[in-house]
């Protein structure tokens, strides 16, 4: 059971602490409630952008990183589809170092041309190198569009294209940081060598006097539901094999629809002996590798299956494979040995997680985000609630036909 402690400041922001005498450091982490989903649909890629900018400088600090080192902590940050989330881990004793540096930078960026020009650049190389000059980098550009229609989850989270960076303007850039990285949209955990009291007391000190945002936060525009199957061809230069992808929208991340769709994948794909690595790639040798997953969004997002073929394999053959897979599983069902043993692998994974401080600041801040933080010492139950009977109802109602979206990628025919 992990004991933490949370406030919401009179500005809006919400503050999580927890005690751990394991270890000298403690980690810092704030999440902003904004990711790509928030974007506009002209303006995408600024959520990824900030994660660069905010490593710029602020009002009182030129050189962000330089005050870290000094201290003897480490920052990182990442952005995904909902959220953008930056952390310090940083020795007890220096924990004012790092709520006055995440401070600082929620109070004022450093906006300037040249900040602006030579992030904007080092993105727009990113998008190339990761998306753009790589086997199946372009993959999720075309897939999300293909699965979503109207949800901002219809672009990835560098953007749509590298054109939507380069139009960026410095005002644009300032209006997108007034709106959301603002301490009523921002959650902020510390987790560590430090009295819960203490932490709150240094977080009021360093936060408690920003004032929250003063511009409206748009509403996200949700998908509905898909009712049509949806399929698209392409071909790539450098790809070493033929691959497929199938996808079906699924329950949002805090949803009881969730934790069986999260169990599903792990039967079908987690480990040699889950069934589509024994009957598609050992027993019939169709596929390479093979692989079921889900997104985890905020949102109601997709289940996966993904595969890269065998040499020889016929994609359509292929896709069969899948769809008998899927067949058999809503038919024959699941055996209650099947769904504990995913269940105890994953109470292990969530009890694994809790040993580390920085992933209890990671998850206490999540689990906030998603608006149920107790999730921290209760996930687990919802992963015990999850039965036979539970999941093939889950796959009954997600694994239909209208309710897919197909890609092929193909490699390139040499002429």
């Amino acid at each position: 059971m992990i004991h933490y402690t949370r406030q919401v400041l009179d500005n809006g922001l919400t503050v999580l602490c927890h005690t751990d005498r394991s270890t000298p450091f403690v980690s810092v982490n704030v999440l902003y409630k904004v990711g790509s989903r928030n974007e506009h649909p002209e303006k995408t890629g600024f959520a990824h952008l900030f994660e660069h900018l905010m490593f710029g400088g602020s009002r009182n600090v030129e050189d962000y990183d330089r005050h870290v080192q000094a201290a003897g902590g480490d920052s990182n940050a990442y952005t995904t589809n909902d959220l953008t989330n930056y952390y310090i881990t940083i020795p007890a004793a220096n924990i004012e170092t790092a709520l006055w540096l995440e401070s600082d930078r929620m109070a004022g960026l450093n906006f300037s041309q040249h900040a602006l020009d030579v992030q904007r650049q080092v993105v727009i190389e990113e998008f190339k190198q990761r998306y753009l000059n790589i086997p199946y980098g372009d993959l999720w550009l075309k897939l999300r569009p293909l699965a979503y229609r109207e949800h901002p989850y219809r672009w990835a989270t560098i953007g749509v294209s590298p054109e939507h960076i380069e139009r960026a303007r410095l005002e644009d850039v300032e209006e997108f940081f007034r709106r959301y990285y603002a301490p009523d949209n921002a959650v902020i955990a510390v987790s560590g060598n430090i009295g819960e009291a203490r932490a709150l007391e240094l977080v009021k000190k360093w936060f408690g006097d920003i004032p929250p945002g003063s511009l409206e936060r748009p509403a996200v525009p949700q998908e509905s539901a898909q009712r049509e199957e949806r399929r698209l061809v392409v071909e790539g230069n450098e790809v070493p094999a033929d691959a497929i992808y199938k996808v079906f929208h699924m329950g949002a991340r805090a949803s009881a629809g969730f934790y069986a769709c999260d169990v599903v994948s792990d039967i079908l794909s987690n480990g040699q002996s889950a069934r589509l690595y024994v009957n598609l790639m050992k027993k019939r040798r169709l596929f390479s590798g093979i692989d079921a997953y889900v997104t985890g969004d905020m949102d109601p997002g997709l289940f996966i299956f993904s595969g890269k073929l065998s040499e020889g394999t016929d994609i359509r053959e292929a896709e069969e494979a899948i769809d008998e897979e899927i067949a058999k599983f809503i038919r024959d069902g699941v055996t209650e040995r099947e769904v504990q043993k995913v269940i105890n692998k994953t109470e292990a994974r969530i009890s694994y997680g809790e040993i580390n401080y920085q992933n209890k600041a990671n998850n206490l801040a999540f689990f906030e985000f998603l608006g149920e933080v107790e999730l921290i010492n209760s996930e687990g139950a919802r992963y015990r609630a999850v039965g036979p009977d539970g999941i093939r109802e889950t796959a009954l109602d997600i694994f239909r036909k209208e309710n897919s979206s197909t890609l092929y990628y193909l490699k390139k025919e040499m002429k």
